[in-house]
């Protein structure tokens, strides 16, 4: 399943992140780039919040 799928953003979205560094750790073979499952899971969990006073959302 494609990374940008799972997380419900965009493939641009996931390659802005790969350049900030914001978002989940990936894998890169040559100029492939993949994810592991477990890292997209990881990333959710470290990302998921009960109010909008967490996480410094603003």
């Amino acid at each position: 399943m494609e990374a940008a799928v799972v997380l419900n953003v965009s493939v641009k979205t996931l390659q802005n992140w790969r350049v900030t560094g914001a978002g989940p750790k990936f894998v890169k073979v040559g100029a492939a780039v993949s994810y592991r499952y477990s890292d997209l899971l990881a990333f959710i969990r470290k990302n998921t919040f009960a109010s909008t006073s967490e996480g410094g959302a603003q």
